[in-house]
């Protein structure tokens, strides 16, 4: 088997995830389909993101599922073909004449296959890099997440341009492409190392692997410990608190008169509290890493309260960007994490199984935002307490993650390369 320089398979990665990034970043969609078809309601329109964020979740399970069976270069395969065909049907079937139609084709087209697709290059991405980088699982992954993280960011000028320039329609259809063309480039380097030759390679005999786990989990006995399904609900609470301020970043900075491009803040400290998490996962280890994230966003829920409570904007300058830290370094966590309790050999299908986590908070923190925004008169109060109530629970949950793992044995030591 021909090998990978493990560090160019990083940016490789990281670059397809870059791209694939743009995807999770609806709203760069939404304002220019919302001046074409101001029938739909906003619930309408999140119905997209929503669609696409439970398929891009269903995908990641599929893509371990499909990992035992053929090579990762052919799942990313079928990630791009998925990609390019929902791209691609929604250019040539869009009718701005037909509201309902089109609606649906979005619903179809980029929440089940976009979503789905992208669902599966993610999981393959992070599995196969988490093989190279055994050691340095944490690092490797906030590093690949940092390009998923600021893709809508980075590219949004992109779909800008195509828009402004042949239109939204056609706009689908050239990112379709663009996606597509990066992960077919990048297919070519995505394997495993030559001391894991297929994804479900025993590690119990050689490599550095094998040094950093006493068990590999299949994933029902990983389902049936309680240490999952904590992470599960601690990545719950933690989306839930960080959408409460993603999704209203903007507003936020204008209530309290700050420009508008300071609500951005949030997406930049989203992509790099991804990396920093990670190497501080690698250095600190699990629990103090974890405790870590969960105390920014306890600290950063109470400095937004503070700066609502006083009116003082110094709380707010000093809030948005611990929530954007937090946020990203959530996903960073919860990959390196299943990688260290459950071993390599069913990771990606594990990780698939846990990433369904953020499709519940995707469903629940858009629709709690919006609720306590009406139910608060368009102040943030409300939003903000409760950013300080779900960090303290999952303050709790870290403590119950502690105590299980302990019991079931499965904090491992890291090995460091």
């Amino acid at each position: 088997m021909k090998t990978v320089n493990k560090g160019l398979l990083l940016v490789i990665g990281t670059v397809m995830l870059l791209f694939l990034g743009l995807i999770y970043a609806w709203s760069i969609f939404r304002a220019p389909l919302a001046g074409l078809f101001p029938e739909w309601t906003p619930t309408q329109v999140s119905m997209t993101f929503t669609i696409s964020i439970v398929c891009f979740c269903a995908g990641g399970f599929l893509a371990g599922k499909l990992a035992f069976r053929i090579k990762h270069s052919r799942i990313i395969l079928l990630s791009a073909i998925s990609v390019l065909l929902g791209f691609s049907l929604i250019a040539i079937f869009f009718d701005k004449e037909a509201p309902g139609k089109t609606l649906a084709l979005l619903y179809i087209c980029y929440g089940i296959l976009g979503g789905g697709g992208v669902g599966l290059s993610y999981n393959t991405l992070i599995g196969v890099v988490a093989r190279h980088f055994p050691g340095k699982a944490g690092m490797a992954s906030g590093v690949l997440l940092l390009g998923f993280g600021v893709g809508g960011l980075a590219l949004g000028s992109l779909v800008r341009v195509f828009d402004a320039s042949v239109g939204i329609r056609l706009a689908f259809l050239y990112v379709g492409l663009i996606l597509t063309a990066v992960l077919l480039a990048g297919s070519f380097f995505v394997r495993l190392p030559a001391s894991a030759p297929n994804a479900a390679a025993n590690t119990g005999t050689g490599g550095a692997a094998a040094q950093s786990y006493s068990k590999s989990y299949t994933l029902r006995e990983a389902m049936s410990r309680p240490t999952f399904w904590m992470l599960f609900l601690w990545v719950i609470f933690m989306c839930i608190g960080g959408l409460l301020v993603i999704n209203s970043a903007v507003p936020i900075a204008e209530r309290f008169g700050m420009l508008a491009v300071l609500g951005l803040i949030v997406s930049v400290f989203n992509g790099a509290g991804r990396p920093l998490i990670g190497i501080l996962l690698d250095v600190l280890g699990r629990g103090k890493a974890m405790m870590l994230n969960t105390c920014v966003m306890l600290l950063g829920g109470a400095s937004l309260l503070s700066g609502q409570m006083t009116e003082n904007t110094l709380f707010i300058y000093i809030g948005l960007p611990l929530m954007g830290i937090c946020y990203g370094g959530t996903p960073a966590l919860l990959s390196a994490i299943v990688n260290n309790f459950y071993g390599p050999k069913n990771f990606q299908l594990i990780l698939g199984a846990a990433t369904f986590s953020l499709a519940v908070a995707a469903i629940i923190g858009p629709l709690l935002s919006s609720k306590l925004q009406e139910s608060s008169g368009g102040e943030y109060t409300s939003s903000f307490i409760m950013i300080v109530i779900v960090a303290a629970a999952a303050v709790l949950i870290n403590f119950l993650i502690a105590f299980f793992s302990r019991k079931d044995g499965l904090e491992t030591p890291t090995v460091r390369q």
